[in-house]
């Protein structure tokens, strides 16, 4: 049974990523998903009930654990390029050259 906001321990599986929305965990299992990364949605939101918040609505997201170092990687990356990506649109232009 599922036991308040905290991953569960599942054998040779480890918890990569914790969010409060499905979205924010299908995409990351999308991404790794195309990169030949197994892994598995554990969802403790409750759906009978609408929550959007605290232990009644916590989604995880799980590798095997010979693939966690190389998952971790991959949605560091991608929140890295996302960061820098999102810098760029607050209209930060390269400095320019004085020539």
């Amino acid at each position: 049974m599922l036991k308040g906001s905290q991953p569960n321990k599942i054998d040779n599986w480890v918890c990569i990523l914790e969010r409060g929305t499905e979205h924010e965990v299908n995409l990351a299992k999308s991404y790794l998903d195309s990169l030949k990364i197994p892994s598995n949605i554990l969802s403790k939101k409750d759906s009978s009930m609408m929550m959007n918040f605290g232990e009644l609505s916590m989604v995880y997201l799980y590798v095997p654990g010979e693939f966690e170092k190389k998952a971790r990687k991959a949605l560091r990356e991608v929140d890295e390029f996302n960061k820098s990506d999102a810098s760029d649109d607050n209209g930060d232009q390269p400095e320019e050259s004085a020539d």
